[in-house]
């Protein structure tokens, strides 16, 4: 069995605790042989499924989805011999493999090791729960179909890191694996260079400043990610901002990150006091700041209408190329929706003055 760690950590990011009322779906079956030792159940299956982690194991047992002979066991439940160990969740398991589609894409920077791609806003990375085809990586396999070298479904190539459905801009794509090992260590080690421009509610007190926490999953919605200063939960993120625009009610910020989390932006300027524009996950969707005058109410949802999604743009991306060793810096201008928003902005605040 084999399953990329990427598409286990959609599944089970997405997935909601089980329940007797909900249907539930096979996707891992694995039975114990005749000479089996007591293990526990999550060392058990991460022994049997390639691409995945014990902790997201863990999880996923946590979220009633391991089931032994038919009931939900946690982490701890010791496998005997014989024993049926599933794996269950709450839609259908779907096809794994990456297939080619023509969807264009702007791709702003390529050759026999990499590519740098623009990505624009509403167009998923990856596929996942909801999104199977018509993403991102389905793209990229279009554009390599020619390269015999190139397997897009083989976890050694292709995307480096990702970004956000909503969130338009920068991506380094690995064309073979030796370049995605030294560019995933270039990441990991935090020594590339990433600049974000965000609009902002509000106006952050200082007009630079630098956030760090641990960010987590939100336990009071799984579709959110949260602020935690507990060492032992969540992963280390570090955001330096700086303000480059005061409009009064909302601010243009540049962000440069240290790491690269989960929604870590959004989630650290909302810790902050001033959630992303438009940003409805994060309760950046309504009037948080400004009057209560009609006029202004209805300027607020012509931006709204404008740029219909979390107001974020992955800039600029800086990295040593992994064969060359030059230095490669990437640049991009903020898209049509954004660029709007800004300027509607500007011409507000000047005829308030």
């Amino acid at each position: 069995m084999s399953l990329l760690e990427d598409e286990i950590d959609d599944l089970l990011d997405d997935a909601e605790p089980t329940s007797d009322s909900i249907e539930l779906y096979e996707h891992y079956r694995v039975v114990a042989d005749k000479g089996q030792s007591l293990l526990r159940v999550d060392k058990f299956l991460f022994d049997h499924i390639e691409h995945v982690s014990r902790n997201r194991i863990q999880k996923a047992a946590e979220a009633g989805m391991i089931m032994a002979n038919g009931s939900a066991v946690k982490s701890n439940y010791k496998v005997k011999p014989l024993d049926v160990i599933t794996v269950m969740m709450d839609r259908p398991r779907y096809s794994s493999e990456i297939l080619p589609e023509d969807i264009p894409l702007n791709v702003v920077y390529e050759d026999d090791y990499l590519m740098v791609i623009n990505k624009p806003a509403g167009l998923v990375v990856h596929p996942g729960c909801g999104n199977f085809t018509g993403t991102l990586v389905n793209a990229i396999a279009w554009h390599l179909r020619d390269n015999k070298d190139y397997d897009p479904n083989n976890p050694q190539v292709g995307l480096v890191h990702r970004i956000d459905k909503d969130t338009s801009g920068l991506l380094v794509v690995a064309k073979t694996p030796y370049a995605k090992t030294e560019l995933g260590k270039q990441f990991f080690n935090k020594t590339t260079q990433r600049t974000y421009q965000a609009l902002v509610w509000g106006v952050p007190n200082s007009p630079t400043g630098r956030i760090e926490s641990q960010i987590t999953r939100n336990p009071k919605d799984r579709l959110q990610m949260a602020v935690s200063f507990d060492p032992e939960v969540g992963k280390h993120a570090v955001t330096h901002y700086t303000m480059l625009e005061n409009y009064s009610y909302t601010s243009l910020i540049e962000c440069r990150l240290e790491t690269g989390r989960t929604h870590q932006i959004r989630v650290h300027m909302k810790h902050l006091g001033h959630p992303l524009f438009n940003d409805e996950r994060y309760g950046g969707d309504i009037v948080l700041k400004g009057t209560t005058f009609s006029r202004y109410r209805q300027f607020i949802q012509h931006c709204f209408d404008t740029c219909p999604r979390q107001a974020l743009h992955a800039k600029t991306l800086g990295f040593v190329h992994p064969v060359t060793g030059e230095q490669m810096s990437f640049d991009s201008e903020l898209p049509t929706d954004m660029k709007q928003l800004v300027e509607g902005w500007r011409e507000y605040i000047n005829t308030m003055d």
